[in-house]
């Protein structure tokens, strides 16, 4: 969180563009992340982070400052549009076609890692969507439980519900491929 981060947005509220910019410089990479995770496409990524933020500005006067931090709206911003994204694309989550790390030390401990990172990104494919948006903020965003619950609009409990059986699911899948 920025500090001072609540009067910055309420600068943003008042319509100061330099105060929003602010939480964009602080927000866009991780929310960016997030997009991509869930589109697989750059350009796409970059284009839906980009109206994330404008709908976001656009509707800065509808932020109630609620205890969590600004990302959590901005996360529920996102997930709604990529649901929009794909219900006009009508096609399926496709987290296989992410671009892997250039790694450019190839010993066999890489090797194994890349592996490893390719059946986990295969396993996440194969959840739900409400198991993935879980997954990625919870362990790749490092979002609380309570952040987590407030950017999908979920009890807490559910959150740590949807969790425990996106991992299950996960190893169930990882073992089956072994």
């Amino acid at each position: 969180m920025l500090d001072g981060e609540k009067d910055i947005i309420e600068h943003a509220i008042k319509g100061e563009s330099s105060a929003f910019g602010l939480l964009y410089d602080k927000y866009q990479p991780q929310i960016y992340r997030f997009i991509y995770l869930k589109v697989s496409h750059r350009e796409e990524a970059e284009d839906l982070t980009h109206q994330v933020f404008l709908k976001s500005w656009q509707n800065i006067a509808e932020y109630k400052f609620q205890g969590f931090p600004f990302s959590s709206w901005l996360y529920q911003v996102a997930r709604n549009q990529i649901i929009d994204y794909y219900r006009a694309k009508k096609i399926n989550l496709d987290i296989e076609e992410i671009d892997e790390p250039k790694i450019e030390n190839t010993t066999a401990k890489t090797i194994d890692n890349n592996s490893d990172i390719k059946k986990i990104k295969k396993a996440i494919k194969q959840l739900n969507p409400k198991q993935q948006d879980v997954i990625i903020l919870r362990f790749i965003e490092e979002l609380s439980i309570k952040e987590t619950a407030s950017a999908l609009k979920k009890t807490e409990m559910a959150v740590k519900l949807l969790q425990y059986r996106a991992i299950k699911n996960i190893k169930k899948i990882l073992n089956s491929q072994s």
